[in-house]
């Protein structure tokens, strides 16, 4: 498989798996991640996604020998947009664990994750001006808000790579660890998002990923939707009780 999913208790592992082609997406590549976070997102049982890959790189972006063959459109989804995962609608947390570099479509790709853990050896970019291309999926627009302007243009418009380091201190990544501890460090990160409630994290995700989109007003409102929208599910009862009973709280997603 191209892409490989595999499930770990409440985590469910999605793994790139072109390695030859340093993970460049091609048409399998999307159909199959779309596919992939279909599962994820209906099942009930998986809580938080880690998006990793095989190889000595994470992504190289897009498979430049299908555009060349003029199947560059299928490298995009209905659902999903570019690499079946840029665009898509999700509910549910998703962290990023990356090895090696994730350039062009492949930083596009980890901007449309929630966190991001990668390595010291990392580099990401976007290096479509070099060859009189942009950037179409989404990083033009994402590095910003990730960033900031001034050092996003300066990525953006040199087409140079920007280290793990400095992304960390920018506010990009999560954490920046050894690259043989990268998936250890993704999921020790997944096992403190799958101690909260289930339900209060997709909630409080829903009003976090729109804070540099929508107006305070909208975001008010929206606040107090996602807070009455768990007030009669089990978890929220449970929360409290747990407290008061001194004990951790046994969460049901319900």
């Amino acid at each position: 498989m191209v892409v490989e999913f595999e499930k770990q208790g409440r985590i469910a592992i999605i793994t790139l798996n072109r390695p030859d082609a340093r993970n460049a997406v091609n048409g399998e590549v999307a159909q199959r991640m779309e596919e992939i976070l279909d599962e994820y997102e209906a099942d009930d049982d998986l809580w938080v996604a880690i998006l990793t890959a095989n190889g000595s790189a994470f992504c190289a972006g897009a498979d430049l020998k299908e555009i060349a063959a003029g199947r560059g459109n299928t490298l995009a989804t209905r659902k999903g947009g570019f690499a079946g995962i840029v665009r898509r609608e999700r509910r549910k947390p998703l962290i990023a664990a990356i090895a090696g570099s994730a350039l062009a479509g492949g930083t596009e790709i980890a901007l449309s994750c929630d966190m991001i853990v990668c390595s010291t050896a990392t580099n990401f970019g976007l290096p479509e001006v070099k060859r009189s291309l942009v950037a179409g999926a989404g990083g033009l627009f994402r590095l910003p808000r990730a960033i900031g302007m001034a050092p996003a243009l300066e990525v953006i418009m040199t087409g140079d790579p920007l280290s793990s380091e400095r992304a960390y201190q920018l506010g990009m990544v999560n954490q920046v660890v050894p690259p043989e501890e990268v998936m250890t460090a993704a999921k020790a990160l997944a096992d403190r998002v799958i101690a909260s409630a289930p339900l209060a994290v997709q909630a409080s995700r829903r009003v976090a990923v729109r804070a540099f989109m929508d107006t305070d007003d909208d975001l008010w409102r929206a606040s107090g939707k996602e807070f009455a929208g768990i007030a009669d599910t089990e978890d929220f009862h449970e929360g409290p009780r747990a407290f008061i009973e001194k004990r951790e709280p046994v969460w049901k997603g319900k």
